[in-house]
């Protein structure tokens, strides 16, 4: 007998750790014999997710809900509830399937405390599973199809590949809700979710009013989000449009990261988060609220205000207009906004009309009317004819947006932004004093004296402005035909003139001059309204024409990320060609990496931040961008630093744009820098991603070495390469390795990015990883890395090249290293 007790009692531990192996850690369904309890979990396939039961900090309630599983992230952090509003005052919770086929909640006394609530009586679930993509779904016992999920009924997170959607025929729209508190998951006060009207646009509200908005969408990104200027937060957003009035949105992220999501937080601010293994904690990639400062907050300043966080106080009231209320707006009550000093008027009255006044980065006010306009003129004349059009804004690539009646929602962007263009009367546009001057001289001198008078004032302006306006338009026209760029190729880039130039640098002064590019000198300047710019002056002896001076005007003025210098205009007058950048204080990183007093600022940390930077540059002309970018030209001095030392990829006279469906291009004009080149550009005149994956390779072995690839004179290391390939091959890579920054701490990390940099710079263009591998690479998101193959140009030096070779290509350095008799292996 006591045998047979003891066989029992083993087959009964068994089933008992069977069933809690189902329930407990290891996946499995909820079916209707199958129910989950309190103590118990259920895990996704791959183990990403958790569903089970948990108590919120400083909480003693119960909850069903979702959340990370701790092998992936050691923080709770709980993605979705059921029970929300309901919640159980102890642990004899349990999950099931009803006999009416809906995943139920019932609490120990057999109370339902939440429901599917799947309406359609002919349909019966058959189990509950959770997905890898931490969706819980409901299949059907017939068909095997999902009946329900809980994608459909977000709480305040949105997870990859999870959809917001709005139905204007169903008037319906599912919508992230915050938590009551950190400790309460019940409804808060703010909700977040698609508005669409004439465009489309995120919202977050404070109950039913407006509290964020995110600016229309334009195809591409966010127009009213800062950073999408210089960096899309995510792989990319998706929207879906059925053409029959359902709108979805949903985002996938990058890399394919699971942990990467969106949290609408109980203080009303839409986080961006992603785990970071080697901190064990979450980093914050983006939030609504990014600037820190109250601007951000819809309708700061009222009706007719606009938003500084640079200036105190941080409303004024928009040119032409003046506070509603003097008082409040004293005080720093600015919600009553704003109101017109003058009326405008409809069509020509006495030969005047209303006109615009441009505000140059702003983020466009709420309420925008999208409409079919081929470029800014038109967009303009669409406005005037309209009379209560009130404002409009022409955005290259996107189109024209007018606003009707008041203007709310506006915050000044700058560096970034949209150019707005606000309608006034004709009286507010400028200063009358010299036309009253006019009318007073007209009544005393006579008709005889004011003849004269506009004859001569005629002539004058004739002379001052006309030829050089028409000679600036015929030269501008020429520079765009020469190269082959349509009209609306360039149109919106602002067009300094020289004169405004000149006075930004003092004449081009030497004391201003911050250096030399590739194809001139780089000036520092400060434009009237205390802008600092950066002029480059493109020499007459350069070898950079019309084709590459267009071609860097709009290439890069079509390109917004923060790792990319920002284009802030150019000017074409008489022999001069300039272009207008943003300032970068630190110049570029060549000036501190290769010297030895500045070389000791970059310390390891600053270094892997450029590495980084200039990784998710690159990515954004390959991958992320409307155009798909080969700079043909990265190297040290093209990337600029700014004052944090964060990395900005510089200089796309050489950038070329390739089509979606193209992989590679071919020139017989080799151009760039020898050393950076890839050989199948160099030799063949083949480029491609590749070759910017080749340039970055020697651009990261110089930034982990602290040396030039060029600098070597050793009769059997002629270049970086060649040395680092033959420390690779002896075990000994640790001695490229810059003595200021070879820490134990940093050792491994500098150790991978030494060896991106060896398979970056293979001989041939396929073994080369991608630059979406490269930084999966260094970010260590692929842990095992492959062994690297010999690079390019480390058995041979390279002589000059042969008569033949000269009259086949055009070969220069922006340099001025000659290179070449180039021939294949």
């Amino acid at each position: 007998m006591a045998y047979v007790s003891y066989v029992l009692t083993l087959v009964l531990l068994f089933s008992w750790f069977w069933v809690f192996e189902q329930f407990g850690s290891v996946g499995g369904d909820i079916t209707a014999t199958q129910f989950l309890r309190d103590s118990e979990t259920l895990k996704s396939s791959r183990g990403y997710f958790k569903l089970g039961f948990f108590s919120p900090v400083n909480s003693t309630n119960r909850y069903v809900g979702i959340w990370y599983n701790k092998e992936v992230v050691d923080q709770l952090e709980v993605v979705w509830v059921a029970n929300r509003e309901n919640p159980l005052s102890d642990s004899s919770g349990v999950l099931k399937i009803s006999g009416d086929g809906n995943l139920q909640l019932l609490d120990g006394h057999n109370k339902s405390i939440w429901s599917s609530e799947i309406k359609d009586n002919a349909v019966n679930a058959s189990a509950a599973q959770l997905l890898d993509t931490g969706n819980l779904v409901l299949l059907s016992n017939a068909t095997g199809d999902i009946i329900w999920q809980s994608f459909d009924h977000p709480v305040n997170s949105m997870l990859p590949l999870m959809k917001l959607t709005v139905d204007e025929k169903t008037k319906t729209r599912s919508l992230l809700s915050s938590w009551k508190s950190a400790s309460d998951p019940s409804t808060g006060r703010f909700t977040s979710g698609i508005y669409h009207r004439k465009l489309t646009e995120i919202f977050i509200w404070d109950g039913d009013r407006p509290y964020w908005r995110s600016g229309p969408w334009d195809g591409h990104v966010f127009i009213g989000v800062r950073s999408m200027y210089y960096l899309a937060p995510v792989k990319g957003f998706h929207f879906e449009d059925d053409n029959e009035g359902a709108i979805s949105l949903s985002f996938s992220s990058a890399n394919d990261r699971v942990t990467q999501h969106y949290v609408l937080t109980h203080d009303g601010v839409v986080l961006q988060k992603d785990w970071k293994d080697n901190k064990s904690d979450w980093k914050i990639l983006w939030q609504t609220l990014e600037s820190e400062t109250e601007c951000d907050i819809y309708g700061k300043c009222g009706e007719f205000g606009s938003c500084n966080s640079r200036r105190s106080p941080i409303c004024s009231c928009l040119k032409g207009f003046e506070p509603r209320n003097h008082e409040e707006w004293s005080a720093g009550n600015w919600s009553s906004g704003c109101v017109r000093r003058t009326q405008l008027q409809c069509g020509t009255i006495e030969g005047e009309e209303d006109g615009f006044l441009r505000l140059r980065n702003m983020k466009v006010p709420d309420n925008a009317e999208w409409l079919l306009s081929d470029d800014e003129q038109n967009c303009r004349r669409l406005c005037l004819k309209n009379c209560l059009c009130s404002s409009y804004a022409y955005y290259l690539g996107f189109g024209c947006m007018i606003w009707n009646g008041s203007l709310i929602d506006i915050q000044d962007f700058s560096p970034v932004g949209v150019d707005l263009f606000i309608r006034l009367a004709h009286s507010e546009l400028g200063d009358n004093s010299k036309q009253k001057v006019i009318i007073a001289v007209i009544v005393i001198m006579g008709t005889s004296t004011l003849a004269i008078f506009l004859y001569c004032l005629w002539r004058w302006m004739d002379q001052r402005y006309g030829k050089t306006s028409t000679n600036n338009e015929a030269k501008w026209k020429y520079y765009r035909v020469g190269a082959g760029i349509s009209h609306n190729g360039y149109h919106g880039l602002p067009l300094f003139k020289l004169k405004e130039l000149m006075a930004a640098t003092s004449s081009f002064s030497e004391n201003n001059k911050l250096g030399r590019g590739g194809f001139g000198l780089v000036y520092k300047g400060i434009l009237e309204d205390g802008q600092e710019i950066a002029v480059k002056r493109l020499s007459t002896a350069s070898m950079q024409g019309p084709q590459e001076f267009m071609n860097e005007v709009v290439v890069i003025s079509k390109l917004q990320h923060r790792n990319l210098v920002r284009l802030l205009g150019c000017c074409v007058e008489g022999e001069e060609k300039l272009l207008v950048y943003e300032y970068m204080p630190n110049k570029s990183l060549d000036a501190f990496l290769f010297d030895h007093s500045n070389r000791e600022h970059l310390d390891w940390l600053k270094r892997f931040n450029i590495i980084k930077g200039i990784c998710r540059g690159l990515l954004y002309l390959h991958r992320d961008s409307r155009l798909r970018i080969i700079h043909r030209d990265l190297k040290a001095s093209n990337i600029l630093l700014d004052d944090n030392l964060n990395p900005k990829i510089s200089d796309f006279g050489m950038a070329r744009i390739f089509e979606n469906n193209q992989d590679q291009g071919d020139t017989q004009r080799i151009v760039g820098t020898y050393g950076y080149m890839s050989p199948e550009y160099a030799m063949e005149g083949r480029y491609s991603e590749k070759s910017d994956v080749f340039s970055f390779g020697v651009l990261l072995l110089e930034i982990v070495s602290g040396r030039r690839n060029n600098s070597f004179t050793d009769e059997d290391t002629w270049n970086l390469l060649s040395h680092a390939w033959k420390l690779w091959n002896k075990d000994d890579i640790l001695s490229l390795i810059d003595p200021t920054i070879s820490e134990p701490t940093f050792r491994l990390e500098i150790l991978r990015c030494i060896q991106v940099g060896l398979l970056s710079v293979q001989e041939f263009p396929e073994d080369r990883p991608s630059i979406t591998m490269a930084v999966s690479m260094i970010e260590s998101e692929v842990i095992e890395l492959p062994r690297p193959t010999q690079p390019g140009f480390t058995l041979r030096r390279v002589g000059s090249l042969n008569e033949a070779q000269r009259n086949g290509r055009e070969c220069f350095s922006v340099n001025g290293v000659s290179i070449s008799s180039i021939g294949g292996r």
